[in-house]
């Protein structure tokens, strides 16, 4: 595959006008074949792999939040970076996970083409069918270099995005302490 893609690259340098050959642009499909491999690395990464049994039981149940966690991933639409931040919150069923793999469950989600509002549904979906917890949280703040470089050029936009399952949907007063844990670092 990394074949094709450096030659689709080095097709698409001459379809923009470049000589594909010049001092400058001689590694650029390898380069950027070896990118798109790994901003596209979670098309091949599985669960197994990602939670690596990590999982722990532990008489707890308690809320779990992991704020701020730095996500890249590419929109769909354009292919170009959306990237931001990602807030994860569990209550725990007597489960909880080693606080890595939550970094790691956003990762093999974002590494992907994506679109910032399925990627935050995947991220709380995952980890509802892992630890079956009481309840999940996803708030996923992001800048879109599709909405910054382009088109309507809003460089101060951030997309907000959230999905909650369990406690944090059914129990309003979860979802609210969970969402004010959240946003007490801004």
């Amino acid at each position: 595959m990394k074949n094709n893609t450096e030659k689709l690259i080095k097709k698409l340098l001459m379809e923009l006008g470049e000589n594909p050959n010049r001092e400058g642009l001689k590694d650029t499909p390898k380069r950027v074949a070896k990118m798109y491999a790994d901003l596209t690395k979670g098309y091949n990464t599985s669960r197994k792999e990602t939670v690596n049994n990590a999982i722990f039981q532990e008489s707890i149940d308690d809320m779990i939040i992991l704020r701020d966690i730095e996500l890249y991933s590419l929109c769909e639409h354009h292919m170009l970076p959306f990237f931001g931040k990602c807030h994860i919150g569990y209550i725990a069923n007597n489960k909880i996970i080693g606080v890595s793999k939550l970094a790691r469950i956003v990762d093999r989600f974002a590494k992907r083409l994506q679109v910032q509002e399925r990627l935050t549904q995947e991220i709380a979906k995952e980890i509802q069918e892992v630890l079956k917890p009481q309840g999940v949280g996803v708030v996923i703040e992001a800048q879109h270099l599709c909405m910054m470089m382009r088109g309507v050029e809003k460089q101060n936009s951030v997309m907000v995005t959230s999905s909650v399952l369990g406690l944090f949907r059914s129990d309003i007063a979860t979802r609210e302490e969970f969402l004010t844990i959240v946003n007490k670092h801004k």
